[in-house]
């Protein structure tokens, strides 16, 4: 039997997809910058960079404001009920057509895996994005109140370690999203709201 899910709500689906667009400026014209390769032209690439930034900082901003103000941020609380059940569907079950061992609901949108791996994202690599970058940008004014072993070759290390954490990041939440009972089935749920469970 399969059941119907409104599991994602206006906000949640316009905030995923504007900062998926806005990750993927980010790391097309950052590794321009970076001089991976031309595209844009460096002039270019730092000015739609910075933009796709402040963007990003503003939508984060709002995001968390929002997550907060509904209550959502609480799922996003890691829990390790079936967290090894998880791991071992997506380790071998699914490549055996085992169902998933987790059931969505409302309240619980995300597995512990995600949960963990959503946490991760939100106090680990954006902090780290966002500290190092605008340490980036506005390193002229705080350059010399900084300890001699803090400079701006250090600061681009750690944003460039930010940006290969979420592209890491991405390519995994792709792969998962094609996971479900058909490929797309995860991808249609972002963008109509409603997850079929089986």
């Amino acid at each position: 039997m399969i059941e119907r899910i409104y599991l994602f709500k206006r906000f949640e689906r316009f905030w995923h997809w504007s900062q998926a667009a806005l990750a993927l400026t980010l790391l097309i014209t950052g590794f321009e910058v970076h001089g991976s390769y031309s595209l844009l032209g460096f002039g270019q690439a730092v000015s739609t960079h910075t933009t796709a930034a402040w963007l990003l900082v503003g939508l984060w901003i709002f995001a968390i404001f929002w997550h907060f103000t509904t209550g959502e941020w609480r799922q996003y609380i890691p829990s390790f009920d079936q967290l090894g059940a998880v791991i071992r569907h997506y380790s071998y079950g699914i490549f055996l057509g085992r169902p998933h061992p987790y059931r969505v609901v409302p309240e619980r949108k995300h597995n512990p895996l995600q949960r963990l791996a959503y946490l991760g994202l939100k106090l680990a690599i954006n902090p780290l994005i966002w500290a190092s970058g605008i340490a980036y940008l506005f390193y002229a004014q705080w350059r010399d109140l900084a300890p001699a072993w803090l400079g701006l070759q250090e600061v681009a290390i750690a944003h460039t370690l930010g940006a290969f954490m979420m592209l890491v990041f991405l390519i995994a939440h792709v792969y998962f999203t094609t996971t479900g009972p058909t490929p797309l089935a995860h991808i249609k749920a972002m963008i109509t709201g409603y997850e079929e469970t089986h």
